[in-house]
């Protein structure tokens, strides 16, 4: 088919030949990009507000991984504080109750990290939420694994010294058996030999012949000796350390020194009478961090669990002290 177009002149009534202008094919070929660029445009705008592209579901996919591993993480970081806790457990209630030594405070094992604006920088993100929580959670077990460690240091220096602990703690009778009259005053509420009213008696009363040699419980050094007549009269006080120290009162006559290195068993003094005493005896007493506590659960290396048994009943009666 030709390319060439004719028009009809009515006036001359014959047919021409329609050329065109270059002004004319521009504008032409102008109008058609428009057109073409404006359904492109809003071609391209459907495409990209209500179809994803690979790229945007290849992210898409992998956002849905990380927060699916995200959430994995999460359980596995409470498993990890569930069996966190059960270690702490077992540190309070076992590995330091065998050495003898006290709990860590909740508020040191659960101290929390200061500044509001810790975790500013997670925040404004989508996930943003499970993010925080889960570098909290994480912050948390990093700030308790440092605490339990170093109670386990503790515990490990605890079990180096535990020879020596045993040793030290309080563990024979101050009088031995073989020399005992009796127990005439135990630990608690007795009445006063002197005043003749209800006062509490925090230690135990051997009694035994002026004389009759006195031992040390526990190995230590000699905090005190002090001939003072007055209170508990001569008396010694022996620093065992791992927080006890033992008490000896109403001694006829001392035989330590302050500053002396002491053994368990070993003689520290004679029975008397001496401070304010009715009669010849010696008063003991335990004392762990500073409180004054019963020596009756110290005798462990002495007695047996039938001698154990029956002092408890003797000491535990309602009686006057020689104190």
């Amino acid at each position: 088919m030709s390319k060439i177009k004719y028009r009809f002149d009515t006036h001359s009534l014959t047919y021409e030949k329609v050329g065109f202008s270059w002004r004319k094919i521009v504008l032409k070929v102008l109008s058609y990009l428009a057109i073409g660029t404006v359904f492109a445009g809003v071609t391209v705008f459907i495409a990209f507000t209500y179809f994803d592209s690979p790229k945007e579901k290849m992210q898409k996919r992998e956002i849905d991984w990380m927060t699916y591993q995200y959430d994995l993480l999460s359980k596995k970081l409470g498993q990890v504080q569930s069996v966190l806790g059960d270690i702490q457990k077992r540190d309070d209630n076992i590995y330091r109750m065998i050495f003898e030594a006290d709990p860590i405070a909740d508020d040191i094992r659960k101290a929390g990290f200061g500044g509001v604006d810790r975790y500013k920088e997670l925040e404004g993100f989508e996930n943003s939420k499970l993010i925080i929580e889960n570098t909290k959670k994480l912050d948390q077990i990093s700030k308790q694994l440092y605490v339990q460690s170093k109670s386990f240091d503790d515990v490990v220096k605890m079990a180096k010294n535990k020879e020596q602990m045993l040793a030290s703690i309080p563990a024979i009778q101050p009088i031995s058996n073989k020399d005992l009259k009796h127990i005439p005053s135990g630990y608690g509420w007795r009445t006063d030999p002197i005043y003749k009213t209800s006062e509490f008696h925090p230690g135990l009363d051997f009694t035994a012949n002026t004389g009759t040699k006195i031992y040390a419980t526990g190995d230590g050094i000699i905090a005190e000796a002090n001939a003072n007549a007055q209170g508990y009269g001569n008396h010694v006080i022996i620093n065992h350390g791992f927080g006890y120290q033992t008490l000896y009162g109403h001694m006829s006559r001392i035989a330590v020194r302050e500053g002396q290195k002491i053994k368990r068993g070993e003689l520290i003094g004679y029975v008397g009478s001496t401070g304010r005493s009715t009669g010849p005896h010696v008063h003991y007493e335990v004392i762990r961090n500073g409180e004054k506590i019963n020596p009756i659960n110290y005798f462990f290396n002495d007695l047996s669990p039938a001698e154990y048994q029956q002092m408890i009943e003797l000491s535990s009666r309602a009686s006057q002290s020689f104190d």
